[in-house]
């Protein structure tokens, strides 16, 4: 998609470099004169905005590993002496703690932009799934953050998570006895999770290299969901999309800093800022916000399937709701891409989101809470039900009974033809 590039090094330096480690070719070709489809919306900003938050969460967690104490009797002190004795790191931790949220805010719109959008269909498939594993490796890397300030819903939080894999026949109990190291969760969990939170962001990082790459290899998609026909149709990435991801960026980052400044502990649970205590269990454990629609997965199977019981069904849905991500390019059977050009797939979709969204109020409250006159737990069996037909079942048929929209010739033409009709008006 690149094509032949158009670096041309201009200095004896920069020519002696150039026949040696071309870097500057490539980063000049990767965000520089990089073919950008000239249509792309805000929400193809979401990516640098989810770049730049990886980079904060790094460097963030960096200095406050240098003041943290991975120590059970002395976790939740060292926590409160960063907050309290260090230079700026009450700064230093909000940044980090609500950086979780804004990180997962960006990948949510980021991973809904490219299912509305088709972002998974071929030939994007391998950059689908590795972002799938980017979105596996954060969530493994923020709950195991989670637990590091051992507060009582990090203590209680990496006890229930890591009971779940006692459900799995076999090898559960030896993997819960290799994450905890010993019988119950205590300093040698926390020390385990300490060493993977720390390295986790840079695996990370490696995975989103490869993602740009793969990205770079079969080009970006476009709100038409159209391949690029022609020069016409594409525009260079520097200055088009840059000063776009530059706006973007600067608005997020207030958005973030409102967080950070105004309600830094907004999205927390105030059970954390008690100390963990093994003998004290919380009225209530729920897990950090960005899992609440897969926890309600969790607690929707309280049946038995045959021979798997309930609590093997729920690890099983819970995980088999994210891993159903990964076959989505074979699932959606349209050979459309753009849910613009697809009636009924917008409403199935629509329907999807508010579904989500549903799911993560009914991970907030209790099993036997009673909203509009049905237990949540019944209203989470539903809920649950339309999340995977909507990827197993819906997605599937679509692509034989529904009649898209025409599409445009070019992405050119369909810009052309919308500016004559705005002028028109």
């Amino acid at each position: 998609m690149s094509g032949h590039s158009t670096y041309v090094p201009r200095t004896a330096i920069g020519k002696w470099f150039e026949a040696r480690l071309p870097i500057v070719r490539l980063l000049h070709d990767t965000a520089v004169s990089y073919p950008t489809p000239r249509n792309l919306n805000a929400l193809w900003t979401f990516g640098g905005i989810l770049a730049m938050m990886l980079v904060v969460q790094i460097v963030t967690g960096i200095v406050l590993a240098m003041h943290y104490a991975a120590e059970s009797h002395v976790a939740f002190r060292s926590v409160e002496s960063i907050m309290r004795d260090v230079n700026w790191g009450w700064l230093i931790r909000y940044l980090h703690a609500n950086g979780a949220s804004m990180f997962f805010i960006a990948v949510y719109i980021h991973i809904f932009r490219g299912l509305y959008y088709g972002s998974y269909k071929a030939p994007r498939e391998i950059l689908w799934i590795l972002g799938v594993i980017i979105y596996l490796l954060m969530m493994a890397a923020a709950f195991m953050g989670y637990v590091l300030p051992w507060g009582q819903m990090s203590f209680w939080g990496a006890t229930v998570i890591t009971n779940f894999f006692t459900a799995l026949p076999i090898v559960g109990q030896p993997i819960q006895t290799l994450l905890i190291g010993g019988f119950s969760v205590d300093n040698a969990t926390l020390n385990r999770f300490f060493s993977l939170h720390y390295l986790l962001p840079f695996l990370i990082a490696g995975v989103v290299v490869l993602h740009v790459w793969a990205l770079h290899v079969v080009g970006q998609n476009n709100p038409l969901g159209i391949d690029v026909k022609s020069e016409k149709d594409t525009v260079p990435f520097t200055p088009f999309a840059t000063s776009k991801d530059v706006m973007w960026i600067v608005l997020f980052m207030i958005f973030y800093g409102w967080f950070v400044f105004y309600q830094p502990n907004f999205l927390g649970h105030p059970d954390n800022y008690i100390e963990a205590n093994p003998l004290a269990t919380p009225a209530h454990i729920v897990p950090e916000w960005y899992f609440l629609p897969f926890y309600a997965i969790l607690r929707a199977i309280d049946f038995n399937i045959g021979p798997i019981d309930s609590k093997l069904g729920g690890v099983l849905a819970m995980f088999g709701a994210i891993a159903v991500l990964a076959f989505l390019p074979w699932l959606d059977t349209s050979k459309v891409r753009s849910g613009r050009f697809r009636p009924i797939f917008k409403v199935a979709f629509w329907v999807f989101g508010v579904n989500a969204l549903f799911l993560g109020y009914l991970g907030s409250v209790k099993t036997d809470d009673i909203i509009g006159g049905m237990q949540a737990v019944s209203w989470a069996k539903l809920s649950t039900l339309y999340y995977f037909a909507y990827f197993l079942v819906i997605l599937p048929v679509l692509g034989y009974i529904e009649k898209p929209k025409p599409l445009p010739v070019s992405i050119n033409d369909a810009i052309l033809a919308k500016s004559a009709a705005s002028s028109a008006h």
